[in-house]
């Protein structure tokens, strides 16, 4: 080994020694948890973002995050079916094997929205996830007018996810959407004309979407009526929030958990970016009036007109835009 090699491996163990003290350390400190709507189940304030865990370069690291997220209090997994063309609920898998999956409230997705290609991708989740039953299944993007009547209408995807929960596959039945809260409220309200309550509602929740187009004025107080999970996502706009220079990656993160949501869901791509959201989760103090206040008056200009939250303004983060065939 080259001197340069040699400085560079004593580098990543120096760092890596000193996290795993951390989270040694940190471990007699609880994560909080909340009640998941009306289901009774109890889930970590922050949640383990799943799309990150595939985008590693190096699998083991993969499972290491996910691990020591479980060892450290998160219990709230997040995946779904279509990131990194499966390898996200692949590695997820394995992480979950020798008595992790006991620890850990499992959620992921589909894009499905005909009752075959949502069967398909269901039985393709739960191989890949190495288990038998997933806690939460949601449909994900849920960003188009017509989607609502198609998942709902004859031969639509609930029908298979009906089929699923009453077979034991599945426990509780979400759905996930970033592009319009109005478009989230059609699928509440065509859920409710077919006499069924979602148990979970997945939306983007921060300190810019309360600016712009905001899902949490216009759905969060339904949700919280009916005693619906409230999954929170881009507490960081994907990075984008950051990029504005306006709010910290702790101010954002304790904006999401300040409002009445389960779960606050992060992606974490690295041990570091992990302690970050462990340590929000633990310093988490209901916000004062004024703290609020003082957020939303830093993030007022920059968020004006989505500027920052593209998933709403524009296709960039639609997976399904991209790629109409998945669902069916």
């Amino acid at each position: 080994m080259d001197r340069r090699s040699f400085l560079k491996s004593t580098a990543a163990t120096t760092v890596i020694t000193s996290l795993n003290k951390k989270f040694a350390h940190a471990a007699d400190t609880p994560i909080p948890s909340r009640a998941l709507g009306r289901s009774g189940e109890k889930v970590s304030i922050v949640g383990l973002g799943g799309y990150h865990i595939g985008m590693q370069s190096d699998e083991q690291e993969s499972i290491r995050i996910i691990r020591t997220a479980l060892d450290s209090g998160i219990n709230f997994l997040d995946n779904c079916w279509d990131y990194n063309n499966g390898q996200s609920e692949i590695r997820m898998g394995k992480a979950l094997r020798d008595g992790y999956r006991q620890k850990s409230f499992l959620m992921t997705k589909i894009d499905g929205q005909t009752k075959t290609a949502a069967a398909q991708q269901m039985n393709e989740s739960l191989r890949r996830l190495q288990t038998d039953r997933i806690d939460l299944l949601q449909f994900h993007e849920v960003i188009r007018e017509g989607d609502p009547e198609r998942i709902f209408g004859a031969g639509g995807g609930m029908e298979a996810v009906l089929e699923a929960k009453k077979a034991g596959k599945i426990r509780y039945i979400g759905f996930t959407g970033h592009k319009s809260p109005d478009i989230h409220l059609k699928m509440l309200e065509t859920g409710f004309a077919h006499q069924f309550t979602f148990d979970a509602v997945q939306m983007p929740l921060n300190v810019m979407d309360a600016h712009y187009n905001s899902f949490e004025k216009k759905v969060l107080p339904v949700l919280v009526k009916h005693g619906i999970g409230v999954l929170g996502m881009k507490p960081m706009g994907d990075k984008q929030i950051l990029n504005s220079k306006t709010a910290s990656p702790i101010e954002c993160l304790h904006y999401a958990m300040n409002l009445p949501t389960s779960v606050v869901i992060t992606g974490c791509d690295s041990l570091k970016i992990l302690q970050q959201a462990l340590d929000a989760a633990r310093s988490f103090k209901p916000l004062r009036e004024t703290e609020v206040t003082t957020l939303l008056a830093k993030t007022a200009a920059a968020a004006a007109k989505g500027e920052f939250e593209r998933y709403k303004t524009a296709h960039d983060f639609d997976g399904t835009y991209q790629n109409p065939q998945w669902l069916g």
